[in-house]
């Protein structure tokens, strides 16, 4: 009886400890799951609304400025749009991509390509791909942004968001913004200059206003336009506040008292080429205040203009410091 008694007691032991194991297996895998749902994030975007499962790892992402973005808050995708200029990259972002894969341009997307990639998050923008978006979203989820113009940053914080990383992307503006801060500090008075920013094209010249990627940055820096190139941008012009498409005769309207101009050349272009050439050997170019006095600067296409992010960004005030303080 008393061996009996004791096997009982045995038993009910084991039965108790089966039972908090259980307790406590069950008590992980809700832990586990509640850790899976809150990792799980939702994104409002050009397109609706995005959720995001997760800390996205591999990313394909099909604008130049989004790669900028990528790259500065420390993400390499697998896979991007090829840069406007370059073989495939740009010059300053090259180091950064040499194992990305291309997947088109940003006009011309390869969808085949990125479905190749198995991404787990696909950044573009509506402007250049709404019309795949459909296609895109049942590759991975998808994140679009609005439109491409001059203001960078507002793009930059969907990425970060979409990339569930706002705590280093509110960090790199912070550092850009520190940036601004201290060159408008060294530069004093010169920020009260009238500035002036030409673009030279294969057959086409423009004339980059307030909307434009510089145009922003020399807003935040706090230089002035000319007042003769208000008049141009009427409610009419095509693209906005963004540049003007120009002939020969506005030249007297590029002046300042600083001019910026860049060409844009891809593959080293020959019409581009051609244009810039006829239109700096003019005498009405000549003849400008700015040109002649020395502060008429040739830059950089891609970092002054076409890159359009925060990576471009940057090396344009560095760009600024060398011509400005003559450096």
């Amino acid at each position: 009886m008393k061996a009996l008694k004791t096997f009982f007691t045995l038993i009910s032991v084991m039965a108790i400890f089966l039972l908090a194991a259980c307790g406590g297996n069950n008590e992980k895998t809700t832990e586990k799951k509640n850790q899976q749902e809150e990792t799980s994030y939702t994104v409002k975007h050009a397109m609706g609304s995005t959720t995001i499962k997760g800390s996205p790892k591999r990313i394909v992402v099909l604008t130049n400025e989004g790669t900028e973005a990528l790259l500065a808050m420390g993400v390499t995708p697998v896979g991007a749009v090829q840069s406007w200029t370059g073989n495939p990259w740009y010059d300053h972002i090259a180091d950064k991509m040499k194992n990305v894969k291309v997947v088109g341009t940003e006009s011309e997307v390869n969808v085949e390509a990125i479905a190749a990639l198995k991404p787990d998050l696909i950044i573009g923008n509506k402007l250049r791909q709404e019309k795949i978006y459909d296609q895109l979203k049942a590759i991975a989820p998808t994140v679009f942004s609005e439109t491409l113009r001059g203001d960078w940053k507002e793009n930059f914080k969907l990425y970060a968001k979409a990339l569930n990383k706002e705590e280093k992307g509110n960090e790199v503006l912070s550092a850009f913004d520190a940036h601004v801060k201290d060159l408008k500090e060294k530069l004093g008075d010169k920020v009260n200059q009238k500035v002036s920013v030409v673009r030279f094209m294969a057959g086409t010249t423009r004339i980059y206003y307030t909307d434009s990627f510089s145009g922003i940055i020399f807003d935040q820096l706090g230089f002035k336009r000319p007042k003769e190139q208000a008049a141009l941008f009427t409610a009419d012009n095509k693209l906005g506040n963004l540049a003007i498409e120009v002939g020969k005769e506005a030249i007297p309207k590029m002046d300042g008292d600083i001019l910026f101009y860049f060409t844009y050349a891809p593959n080293g272009d020959p019409a581009a080429l051609k244009t810039v050439k006829e239109w700096t050997n003019d005498p009405l170019w000549k003849n400008l205040k700015a040109v002649k006095s020395g502060h008429a600067h040739e830059v950089n296409d891609a970092t002054w203009n076409t890159a359009g992010g925060v990576l471009a960004a940057n090396i344009m005030l560095d760009d600024l410091e060398k011509i400005m303080l003559k450096k």
